[in-house]
């Protein structure tokens, strides 16, 4: 009974309705039909067969190669290089005590590639052993020395080096190798002891002088060539490690700085006027004997006669007057130290009377 008489109000409301919207539509125009609500129907699902999951063709692959593809590394880094360089060349492993082979520093080549951090990629070598690496440091296939060098300055540009390209050695196209041993435990050109021996490979002539009675202690191991030079460039002359001579030499001579209430204008002027540094045959590394080297700017025109030259005024010559028969007395500033018997002051003095630097 309920569900008839929700079924009558229901007609009864529809009627309602249709009676309210004919009463509404103007005349002429036909009433709206009423259409039947459309079925909201889901979409059929076509049913889908489960995907076979079938495993990938595998394509069998040939063993790998020893060699790397040109232009890449050793696949193991310096453990490849070490399958045949265990004893050849000789000392070639004390690289591995050294800096370079410090892998906890990202720095170093063995940290980046092992031994081809250095040498470069070098597939080639690993293919054929005859054919060198892509860098050769030293031997008959040494690689161009601009090459070698790059290789260093990679690491090695700044601080004492930041002059290389303008220096000497970069310009005479000497290679860091060919004074450095990378591969040595100790860097020989590090020690004292060593370093004047492999500097006097290429300079002979200072090597000779080291041999000269008045000498730099160089070959006794208390003064070596990088304490006044540094081969890797300078700013100053001679691959001087300071700007001038006089400022290289003051790093030990300091006594001769001054500055003096009286100067000696050579002496401030470079100290290489009188003195040569590698070696003399006279005392005190001076260029030539006292009064002698005086004379090359007192003449005869100071105070007294500053020309020795002429025998008469030697020691031990003929010093008799002509007709007079009395001996000439030598003259004192040519006898024993010369001019340095007065002129004890001779680099500047601060002596309110020391004009002459006689005191």
């Amino acid at each position: 009974m309920v569900v008839v008489r929700l079924a009558l109000v229901t007609l009864l409301c529809l009627a309602a309705l249709l009676g309210s919207a004919m009463a509404q539509t103007p005349p002429g125009v036909p009433a709206p039909t009423p259409q039947p609500p459309k079925a909201t129907t889901a979409p059929a699902v076509t049913p889908q067969a489960p995907k076979a999951t079938t495993a990938p063709a595998v394509t069998p692959q040939a063993p790998k190669a020893t060699t790397a593809p040109a232009g890449s590394y050793a696949p193991q880094g310096e453990r490849t290089c070490l399958q045949c360089h265990q004893l050849f060349p000789a000392g070639i492993t004390n690289i591995l005590q050294t800096p370079h082979a410090m892998k906890g520093d990202p720095h170093t080549p063995f940290a980046q590639h092992g031994c081809e951090g250095c040498h470069g990629p070098s597939p080639q070598h690993l293919a054929d052993p005859s054919n060198p690496p892509t860098v050769v440091f030293a031997g008959p296939k040494a690689s161009p020395v601009e090459e070698r060098n790059r290789v260093c300055l990679g690491c090695h540009q700044s601080g004492l080096r930041m002059y290389w390209q303008s220096g000497e050695h970069a310009r005479n196209d000497v290679a860091c190798a060919s004074c450095h041993n990378p591969h040595a435990v100790r860097d020989p050109m590090r020690d004292r002891t060593v370093q004047p021996q492999i500097c006097f490979t290429c300079h002979a002539e200072q090597r000779a002088d080291s041999f000269k009675p008045s000498h730099h202690p160089i070959r006794e191991g208390k003064v070596i060539c990088s304490d006044c030079h540094n081969p890797h460039g300078s700013a100053g002359p001679k691959l001087l490690r300071e700007l001038t001579v006089n400022d290289t030499c003051y790093n030990c001579h300091a006594e001769k700085r001054g500055p003096f209430l009286w100067e000696h204008q050579p002496v401030r002027e470079d100290c290489t006027n009188c003195h040569t540094p590698h070696g003399s045959t006279q005392a005190r590394l001076l260029k030539e004997r006292v009064p002698y080297l005086c004379q090359n700017c007192h003449g005869a025109n100071g105070g007294h006669n500053g020309s020795p030259f002429a025998g008469q005024n030697l020691p031990g010559a003929n010093n008799s007057k002509a007709g007079t028969g009395l001996l000439q007395v030598p003259q004192l500033q040519i006898a024993a130290r010369g001019c340095l018997g007065c002129h004890s002051q001779v680099h500047g003095s601060n002596s309110p009377a020391g004009l002459f630097f006689n005191r």
